[in-house]
């Protein structure tokens, strides 16, 4: 199931047209990387937990490895390059293909009105890797694509804004919380393998 699976994504990806924000060029930019390997028999994709850091509104949170554009890159995908090597120390070259792009999202806190564009790239692992993590990353782990494409793993969690408490869909997998704008790329991953119609902006609740 896992290898067509992939090949499903792969094949679904390459035909993909994402969306991309209008203003994109005058707003921040920030790109991460989702890497897909096939462990043991199943798909897996490459998550971080973020360090608790002051002034990190993405503190503590699961998420992609990336991060925010600078003058040295020349796009987006040089942006979830480069910090996937800096974060976790993986160099994804020529033999880790990136197999295609997910939709723009736009991470609003604290990057002005306009926002945060922020790019998913997709790629293929096919070697075993050792990762050494930077001051960013607490903790690296793999986690089965299966686990997520059951419905019956979903769950919701209560996310306070602005002192309101709001029901917002997660996965909670070994203790780890996934929530937020790391569970918009993935349900339009997953959106995409199965074949749906991806809604990149939204939460689905199943």
């Amino acid at each position: 199931m896992s290898v067509s699976l992939l090949q499903i994504i792969e094949s679904r990806l390459g035909d993909y047209k994402p969306k991309r924000k209008r203003l994109r060029q005058l707003m921040k930019r920030s790109a991460v990387a989702m890497v897909l390997q096939i462990r043991d028999g199943k798909l897996h994709i490459l998550m971080i937990k973020r360090a608790e850091r002051k002034g990190d509104p993405w503190s503590g949170h699961m998420a992609f490895p990336g991060g925010r554009m600078d003058k040295t890159d020349i796009n987006g995908f040089a942006v979830a390059t480069r910090e996937t090597a800096e974060e976790v120390g993986l160099s994804l070259g020529s033999q880790d293909p990136c197999i295609g792009r997910l939709s723009d999202l736009n991470a609003k806190p604290q990057w002005g009105r306009l926002g945060m564009a922020v790019s998913p790239f997709v790629f293929r692992l096919d070697r075993e890797v050792i990762f050494t993590t930077n001051y960013e990353v607490a903790e690296v782990m793999w986690v089965p694509l299966e686990f997520l494409v059951d419905a019956d793993n979903r769950e919701e969690m209560t996310w306070t804004y602005k002192g309101a408490g709001i029901s917002v869909p997660c996965y909670r997998y070994q203790g780890r919380c996934i929530w937020g704008l790391s569970l918009m790329m993935l349900d339009e991953l997953l959106d995409l393998a199965a074949g749906r119609k991806p809604r990149p902006l939204r939460w689905r609740r199943r």
